[in-house]
């Protein structure tokens, strides 16, 4: 048996389809028919009763869900397709530290911009939420940017955690992106495995 994600087109979980691409895992893709930004299915909590993308089923029909915690995963189960560096090494340390950094500061803060209600109570407070994600966002952003060690963000091979922060600018909506993340960006569009996924996802974002 093998992995089996849920998704659907335009959301987060582009970057583990990604993933089990460049692992070339044997996996079953099931896009849920509903658009970024909307409520997904209530049925779906059946499936993941937190009720979240991508919700990634396991060859032994168990479930995982967080993104950066499957990117991880995926990284340590295929360790022959590089997909993160080698266990114990600094590249490795450094791996975990931003993989974990951009789920905590920049998934969230698309989520603090996306889904103001879940963050307050108060419907006059929405926009206010929405303007401190963005300007955190971009904060977090300029940040990164600062510790890419070029051309990616480990150095010269890339890795999952350069499609996942490439993602993240598809969300931005800062203005211009910090230059060293956009041309991480530019390279993952380029990719012969990643950029088709990434054009059906996002188009020419």
């Amino acid at each position: 048996m093998g992995y089996r994600l849920y998704n659907r087109p335009g959301s987060g979980g582009f970057v583990v389809e990604a993933a089990l691409a460049l692992a070339e895992a044997p996996f079953e893709l099931i896009e849920l028919d509903s658009k970024a930004g909307t409520p997904l299915p209530e049925s779906f909590r059946a499936t993941n009763p937190w009720g979240q993308l991508p919700t990634l089923i396991l060859p032994d029909g168990s479930v995982m869900t967080e993104t950066s915690a499957i990117l991880v995963h995926l990284a340590l189960c295929f360790p022959e397709k590089r997909l993160a560096p080698p266990p114990g090494t600094p590249a490795h340390a450094a791996f975990l530290r931003w993989i974990i950094f951009a789920n905590v500061n920049l998934y969230e803060a698309v989520l603090r911009r996306g889904y103001p209600f879940r963050f307050t109570d108060d419907a006059e407070g929405h926009d206010a939420v929405r303007t401190a994600a963005i300007r955190r966002m971009g904060e977090a952003l300029a940040l990164i940017d600062t510790h890419v060690e070029g051309p990616f963000l480990l150095g010269a091979e890339m890795t999952v955690a350069d499609i996942y922060l490439a993602m993240f600018l598809v969300w931005y909506r800062g203005g211009e992106p910090p230059p060293r993340l956009a041309r991480i960006r530019d390279a993952v569009r380029g990719h012969p495995i990643v950029g088709p996924i990434w054009h059906r996802h996002y188009g020419d974002r």
